[in-house]
């Protein structure tokens, strides 16, 4: 039975990241590379050597991807960076072999760009729900988090990203690539953060474990996120538990799930959907 359910997750898996590699590669070899911009993260980065050198998008997104592998395996877990490796591979292979015989965009550009946006936050989005992504700047947000808690990371993304986004108005040649790039990525970010989950939603990840220090450690290392712990007593079999009640993102929630069972492959995990979370890190009420 337990090798029929991880037959059928690992499945799963992989049905979620053809779907969002698809959406991903519509995302930047349909919209955004036929209207000569370049979006942030890896992705624009490798738009913008396909532009000055016609190598292939999806291999460069991977290339780049290497140093950010080797230098973040220690602080993002061996489950999630295996996942992740599946995940680009399969985007490389959608990206560089299919999707140069599909029919690009040549419409207006700056349908193109809120396409783009659009589709890459949906890939993005079917990534984070099966508690993978499509590396890069991931990779490097949780790294940075696990080093030095206290650095902002939308400061820390945004710099990336305008970085990039800048660099292409550069090769493209025009003002209006930066402009372009800026509403991809807003795009892709209100996909992600707002129209999929709803405006202020968040995940509220409930754990069951025996190895309650643990999990919350790993948990606080990966994610950044922090959790209370209760100490329970299970009313069947008598025994002492831990439990977690840690608030995320929706996109961290599948992370958190990987991250507790790679650390206690018995603990029972509840993830509950909340319409606003008030707080450090989500809605910061007025003072």
């Amino acid at each position: 039975m337990m090798n029929r359910t991880k037959i059928k997750r690992a499945l799963l898996d992989v049905v979620y990241d053809i779907a969002g590699s698809i959406l991903y590669a519509v995302g930047i070899y349909t919209f955004a590379r036929m209207g000569n911009f370049a979006p942030g993260g890896l992705s624009g980065l490798a738009l913008i050597i396909n532009h000055v050198s016609a190598l292939p998008i999806g291999t460069v997104t991977l290339i780049l991807n290497i140093p950010f592998v080797i230098f973040s395996y220690k602080f993002v877990g061996k489950y999630f960076l295996m996942k992740t490796v599946r995940t680009m591979l399969l985007n490389t292979i959608i990206l560089d072999v299919i999707f140069p015989y599909t029919t690009p965009y040549t419409g207006s550009t700056i349908l193109a760009a809120l396409y783009a946006g659009m589709f890459l936050g949906a890939g993005l989005t079917l990534f984070y729900m099966r508690g993978t992504s499509s590396g890069g700047t991931d990779f490097l947000i949780m790294t940075v988090k696990a080093l030095k808690p206290h650095v902002s990371i939308g400061v820390v993304t945004m710099m990336i990203d305008l970085v990039i986004i800048g660099l292409g108005g550069l090769v493209f040649g025009n003002v209006d690539a930066v402009l372009y790039g800026l509403i991809s990525t807003l795009g892709t970010s209100l996909v992600i953060d707002k129209i999929m989950y709803g405006m202020g939603a968040g995940t509220l990840a409930i754990v069951i474990t025996e190895h309650g220090a643990a999990v919350a450690e790993k948990i606080a290392q990966i994610t950044g996120r922090g959790s209370t712990a209760i100490t329970a007593i299970g009313s069947y079999t008598k025994e002492k538990k831990d439990v977690l009640l840690c608030a995320c993102s929706s996109k961290q929630a599948y992370i958190v799930k990987g991250i507790v069972h790679e650390v206690d492959k018995e603990a029972f995990v509840m993830l509950t959907e909340t319409s606003e979370v008030f707080g450090e890190g989500f809605i910061e009420e007025k003072k």
